[in-house]
């Protein structure tokens, strides 16, 4: 059964204290915040075209047909580090801050928390979190799969990253998904909305059974910066969610602010990775 959450990590209360975080915990000017997730001014030109295409594509019906395409569970069975192992040759193309395989940024986000000594069901949610992503290697393209996520279903938020490109989205053109709360009704939860298809759902829906609920979160809704980093569909979001947003807070800069040009020793930090999947997880999970 996984650990229970202890008073140490706190969540992160609001923004401010998650950028005095930020700023204790990376205080050079290459880490201070504003030069990670710099889509305009230095992000790789596949990263905008990433971004037109999945504005353009992530529709509320799409959504809906990939949630029940993929949530049967029932491409694979494998376990977690094999998992990792089989994600290894992807690089992700809306990622503007790394090209490190994906096994490394994985080891990385959990090595940072590990060293800060938090509980190991969030050094597993770090090294885990992006897993989902082997939807690539089942031939979803990346627009589908990755990248910042938004609510599909009521209006865009002007938050999310090229908001612009909403413009080229068949939902744009359709009055009723585009009102505030669209097909939803307010405070009716971030569980019952469809957010863009991508590998946060995918993987929450893998491993749900066997972490507690501040590390589902982590997972769930790390991609989901127009809420957890900019506040925005705030009116959709139920108490669980406002009583967990701190833990997603908490997550976030260990997910973004670990990625650096050096590499994790994959062969030397196996066999501690793989005794602490063994404490939460069965030999092979379905996928």
């Amino acid at each position: 059964m996984p650990d229970e959450p202890t008073a140490d990590p706190k969540p992160l209360a609001d923004l401010e204290e998650w950028e005095e975080f930020l700023k204790d915990r990376y205080p050079e000017g290459a880490k201070d915040g504003h030069t990670f997730r710099d889509y305009r001014a230095e992000a790789r030109p596949s990263v905008k075209e990433f971004y037109r295409l999945n504005h353009q594509h992530q529709t509320h019906e799409f959504v809906r047909a990939k949630k029940a395409e993929y949530l049967t569970l029932d491409r694979r069975e494998m376990g977690i580090w094999e998992a990792m192992e089989y994600l290894n040759e992807l690089v992700d193309d809306s990622d503007p801050d790394t090209s490190l395989t994906q096994i490394e940024h994985l080891l990385q986000a959990a090595e940072a928390i590990r060293a800060d000594g938090h509980p190991r069901w969030m050094q597993l949610s770090g090294l885990i979190h992006d897993l989902g992503k082997i939807l690539c290697l089942w031939g979803e393209p990346q627009w589908a799969v990755v990248g910042d996520t938004f609510v599909t279903g009521c209006r865009y938020a002007e938050k999310v990253i090229f908001p612009e490109f909403f413009a080229q989205n068949p939902d744009s053109e359709d009055p009723a998904l585009q009102t505030e709360c669209g097909v939803y009704q307010p405070g009716c939860g971030l569980a019952n909305v469809h957010l863009s298809w991508g590998h946060d759902e995918y993987l929450y829906h893998v491993v749900k059974d066997h972490l507690p609920d501040e590390a589902l979160y982590m997972i769930r809704y790390h991609s989901f910066y127009a809420w957890h980093k900019e506040s925005a569909y705030a009116h959709l979001a139920d108490e669980k969610d406002r009583e967990m947003l701190p833990w997603v807070r908490r997550f976030n800069p260990y997910d973004l602010y670990s990625k650096t040009d050096e590499r994790p020793d994959v062969t030397a930090l196996e066999p501690y990775y793989r005794d602490l999947i063994a404490e939460f997880f069965p030999a092979k999970l379905h996928w």
